[in-house]
């Protein structure tokens, strides 16, 4: 049955290169009419009666509009079956499109949309997957570490206890930015933008971020005088979680660089955060801003318990996105360096 099935959609549609599903209907029409017509003409030359010739041109009449209509119906029964797929989980279905009319435009949309929601079926289940590693890291340690202390095997000491502080903490930071992300995918959370000084913003920055990497080295070069119109807490976000990515990817002792300037002319801000790490690679380039992204090029720190969630470059292009800007990583010869560009007029504010 299912052979039957498969030689019958692989036959040819003539009327597939017809751009609207009327002036098929009219060929089926007419092709149908005339196809009658000779029959029962032939009926005539040969002697038989019409109730004779009637059921023949009715059986041949069917058969010629099932021979030429078959491609304006196949992509509904695709659609149809490729639908009951999708129900049970199976996002693979896909429809032939070879019809120029409405129907193949149809067909055309149903396969963009089945390709989207495969992608968004992927990206759950990874995203599940991620949570659930993330999750389970920081609490396994804390577990060991709280277990062996209630059972006398290691002592309370402040290392210990500092090393469970540490895994309380990733705990937290990582269920903070799932909030946030569940915020900003919810759109909850709106934009206000405001005038600010962009050299106390930087130092402010790069202040919390030295008090959370004390043996950090950071840099900065701000244009004089420069202002900017943003949101202080989301661009806080952009910049923080870019400082702190950069830390954790560069080696050691090496400098974090800060940079800001203006957009041009009209205005806007663009900032830069460089550091020499290993970098990130072109093919990778274009992942680093998914959630849970971690590339290949992890950083000396990146696989310490302190390590990153994966997620703040994520929020900052969100962060940068709800702005109405650009983050992009440039190509340099060393390390890494990303850019963010803000709009004179961040998110349409007057």
């Amino acid at each position: 049955m299912n052979t039957v099935a498969r030689l019958w959609a692989r036959l040819p549609r003539p009327l597939d290169p017809l751009r609207s599903i009327r002036v098929k209907f009219g060929v089926v029409v007419i092709v149908t009419t005339t196809v009658a017509v000779l029959t029962v003409l032939w009926g005539y030359r040969l002697g038989f009666r019409a109730r004779e010739t009637l059921p023949v041109t009715v059986l041949i009449s069917l058969g010629v509009i099932q021979l030429i209509a078959h491609g304006m119906t196949a992509p509904l029964r695709a659609m149809t079956a490729a639908a009951r797929a999708m129900a049970r989980g199976d996002y693979s279905r896909r429809v032939r499109t070879t019809s120029r009319d409405e129907v193949g435009e149809l067909a055309e949309a149903f396969n963009r949309m089945a390709a989207d929601l495969a992608e968004v079926e992927r990206q759950r289940r990874e995203f599940v997957a991620n949570v659930s590693h993330e999750l389970r890291t920081p609490i396994s340690a804390l577990r060991a570490v709280l277990e062996n202390v209630a059972d006398g095997v290691t002592p309370a000491s402040p290392e210990v206890l500092e090393s469970a502080l540490d895994q309380t903490e990733r705990l937290g930071r990582l269920v903070t930015q799932l909030l946030e992300l569940s915020r900003a995918e919810a759109g909850a959370t709106p934009l206000d933008p405001a005038r600010m000084d962009a050299a106390g913003f930087v130092d402010d920055v790069v202040a919390e971020a030295a008090a959370g990497h004390p043996d950090a080295v950071f840099e900065t070069d701000v244009t004089p005088g420069l202002h900017a119109v943003a949101d202080r807490d989301r661009l806080h976000q952009i910049v923080a979680n870019l400082l702190d990515n950069a830390v954790r990817h560069g080696p050691a002792g090496a400098p974090v660089t800060l940079t800001a300037r203006s957009a041009g002319p009209s205005g806007g801000l663009v900032v830069e955060v460089a550091d020499r790490g290993p970098g990130i690679p072109p093919q990778e380039r274009a992942r680093v801003f998914e959630r849970f992204s971690r590339g290949a090029a992890s950083g000396p720190r990146a696989g310490t318990p302190g390590g990153g969630t994966g997620l703040g470059l994520a929020i900052a292009r969100w962060a940068t996105d709800l702005h109405g800007g650009e983050i992009t990583v440039l190509d340099v010869p060393a390390g890494c360096r990303i850019r963010v560009v803000i709009p004179p007029n961040p998110g349409g504010s007057p």
